[in-house]
């Protein structure tokens, strides 16, 4: 039996070829939990200001969650981190699934990886040992032949992380593979894996969980489980999944369609969850996960036939809504052909939409885009984009380095119509109407980015009493105002900072339903599990720490409040739909944008550009100097 307290941290040293199993002290716990949090310690102690993303002085990072394996709350969540090829910024990526639980059966909740590997490599964790085995036969295979060569050379009983084409050719947004559906597709860490000639992780054998007090756990987890199921929310991503969400935000004027030219288009119900059935055959769910929201299809026609898992809301997204495209059909392709070579659909989408507004706006012309003439909803050109970006070929070349870099090369006006922040690309969503979603996506550790911070509670309409005791002051309940937002973000990043470190669920929260489990039911799943006694406002602080750390990270590479700003376009242009609850004519006020941005430094503890106070980095324990050196974790113990 494993008792994951006892589990340990595998450093792996791709030059030295070494590997070192190192324990996970209480004390680091305590302060950081697991998996995101204590993938961020140890990011910030073992990199070095300017280090180049792709080189091999860079570390990946894999960590479970403290609670990784409970059974309740998807617990199969876990975190995967760098320093990101896409921003140069902290890179970090959840993924769900099966394999951390594995890796934790195995007793592992944290590999870090360093350097690069000679030849094309295999990383193996077998019923506790880890070794490097030969992945040559594998290098230039996509996603799903590699899965099929892994199973024939280790077995049906493995759970695996892998890369495709693109991560072998570094397209600096390529993602980590895992089964049918999990990706690790924000921040690149596809590229990273990719640039250390690591192809596969794998992960089999290991023996069953226990906990401290497993009776007891086994009890809460199935009250906390009925509870799910019994909120509307539970019910209604059980039966539709993430694409529930479009029911709402769509008739509001809250997506971005054709790049962010309009709010709304009439005829886009076609993507609507209801119109999925007739493709579904089932459905599936990350490991502890009663929610099960993942559905199953089969795309019988069209140019690449296939069974997979999906689309997620932000798929319809960025596949649908961002590149004018009302198909479903269109969406699962390419969705298939991003999961087959690995790459973040979100980027693609977004860089599809740029290239073509671009375009109309006569800004490029087909030469730049190698003859080719893009056409809103246009699939031909979208499946060719992903085929080109993937393998670098042509303009594909350029677009593989990330929508930032490429409107420094094609022109810097071509950066104003690039919805992107930190070097990320933004969502599927239009911000400009919910000023707490626009700072959340902005301030962000890892870029324009939703899992973060996003709360949803804000388009409820909550009473102001409610939401002033949720997040302890005055809340406007009007999702187009700037009053007391900043609280808002701040708690939400919180919650979230440390259900990344326990391993659940985020769509469990309280993002998204003020019935869902938080802090409360965390700390006595903590104690049932591991033991430890944290409080609630130890995990408050838990979750400030974790985040001021990354801050940290970011400040070192140079990041201030200059990168904490939406897209110019949002603060020049108003939205442009008429018929949706949101007004024509809706943007971002930049003066108001910038008195929440300061209240929102000043509730972290941070200065008016937002870096650490002194006081806050030493109240929150951070003020060590650097104590990890790799040299020595890898010598033998």
């Amino acid at each position: 039996m494993i008792f994951p307290m006892d589990n340990k941290t595998v450093f792996i040293d791709l030059n030295r070829d070494k590997i070192v199993y190192r324990e996970i002290s209480r004390s680091l716990r305590g302060k950081f939990l697991g998996g995101r949090g204590l993938n961020g310690y140890y990011l910030y102690n073992l990199l070095d200001k300017g280090v180049d993303p792709l080189s091999p002085d860079n570390v990946l990072i894999i960590g479970v969650g403290l609670l990784a394996g409970v059974p309740c709350l998807g617990s199969g969540r876990f975190s995967i981190m760098a320093k990101s090829p896409l921003t140069n910024a902290l890179g970090d990526s959840n993924i769900g699934e099966h394999f951390g639980v594995k890796m934790r059966k195995n007793g592992v909740d944290h590999l870090i990886i360093k350097g690069k590997a000679v030849k094309p490599s295999i990383i193996l964790i077998d019923d506790g040992e880890v070794r490097i085995d030969d992945g040559r036969e594998l290098w230039g295979l996509d996603v799903y032949q590699t899965y099929d060569v892994l199973k024939q050379r280790y077995g049906d009983d493995i759970e695996t992380l892998v890369i495709g084409p693109a991560g072998e050719n570094l397209v600096r947004f390529a993602s980590i593979r895992s089964r049918t559906k999990g990706t690790a597709a924000r921040t690149g860490m596809g590229s990273v894996l990719g640039s250390k000639k690591i192809k596969a992780i794998v992960a089999r054998g290991g023996e069953p969980l226990t906990w401290e007090n497993s009776k007891e756990l086994y009890k809460y987890c199935r009250e906390l489980n009925d509870k799910i199921m019994s909120t509307k929310w539970g019910k209604a991503l059980n039966r539709y999944g993430t694409p529930i969400m479009m029911i709402r935000t769509y008739p509001m004027g809250l997506l971005r369609f054709r790049n962010m030219k309009t709010n709304y288009i009439e005829g886009f119900d076609t993507l609507h969850p209801e119109n999925m059935e007739k493709f579904e055959y089932g459905q599936s769910g990350c490991y502890g996960c009663i929610i099960r929201c993942r559905k199953r299809y089969r795309l019988v026609d069209g140019k690449y036939p296939h069974t997979g898992e999906g689309p997620d809301y932000g798929h319809i997204g960025a596949f649908g809504f961002t590149i004018g495209n009302n198909s479903l059909e269109t969406v699962y392709q390419a969705l298939y052909l991003t999961n087959k070579y690995g790459l973040d659909s979100m980027e693609i989408g977004s860089i599809v939409a740029w290239i073509t507004e671009l375009y109309e706006n006569g800004l490029i012309d087909k030469n730049t885009l190698d003859g080719l003439e893009p056409r809103w909803g246009d699939e031909d050109f979208l499946y060719e984009m992903i085929h080109r970006i993937t393998f670098r070929k042509g303009i594909g070349d350029l677009l593989a380095e990330g929508i930032k870099r490429a409107a420094m090369k094609l022109g810097r006006n071509t950066l104003y119509y690039a919805i992107q922040t930190k070097g990320q690309s933004w969502i599927l969503s239009d911000d400009r109407p919910v000023p707490s979603f626009s700072l959340g996506m902005s301030v962000s550790t890892r870029g324009a980015d939703h899992l973060r911070s996003r709360p949803a509670l804000d388009l409820y309409g909550l009473p102001r009493e409610l939401l002033r005791n949720l997040y302890g002051g005055e809340v406007s309940n009007e999702f187009t105002s700037y009053e007391g937002k900043h609280l808002m973000i701040h708690w939400h990043e919180l919650e979230y900072a440390v259900v990344d470190s326990l391993g659940l669920c985020k769509f469990q929260t309280r993002f998204i339903s003020v019935n869902a489990p938080t802090f409360e039911e965390w700390t006595k799943l903590i104690k049932l599990a591991t033991g430890l006694e944290l409080s609630i406002e130890q995990l408050y602080e838990i979750g400030e720490r974790i985040y001021t750390q990354e801050r940290m990270f970011n400040v070192r590479e140079g990041f201030t409040r200059k990168d904490d700003y939406p897209p110019e376009r949002m603060f020049r242009e108003g939205t442009q739909a008429e018929n949706v609850t949101v007004p024509k004519g809706t943007k971002l006020d930049i003066e108001k944008y910038n008195e929440l941005l300061t209240k929102y430094y000043e509730v972290h503890g941070w200065n008016e550009d937002g870096i650490p106070k002194e006081e806050t980095i030493k109240k929150l324990g951070l003020s060590w100097e650097k104590t990890l050196k790799w040299t020595d974790l890898i010598k033998q113990v």
